[in-house]
């Protein structure tokens, strides 16, 4: 995995409520939508909670039944299964 791709996985991973979170976790998830690996309905997802850097994208695709495997994914870069 290059250095970006990397880091950009660091930003998408970053948990809930840290001042401009929701901004950084959008911008990660464009990189990632923009190269094929977040199908649009999730980044439209990460846009809406883009302001709200306390809401969790991975709550709100849990509860809209999205994106199931970009969550998976995204547990796989945590190295868990939440």
């Amino acid at each position: 995995m290059d250095e970006e791709t990397r880091r950009n996985w660091e930003i998408i991973a970053l948990p809930p409520g840290a001042e401009w979170s929701g901004r950084a976790r959008y911008a990660a998830a464009m990189y990632f939508c923009q190269r094929g690996e977040m199908a649009p309905d999730v980044l439209e997802i990460y846009r809406i909670c883009s302001r709200l850097d306390a809401e969790d994208p991975v709550s709100v695709l849990k509860r809209w039944k999205l994106g199931e495997e970009w969550i998976l994914r995204l547990n796989a870069f945590r190295g868990g299964s939440g």
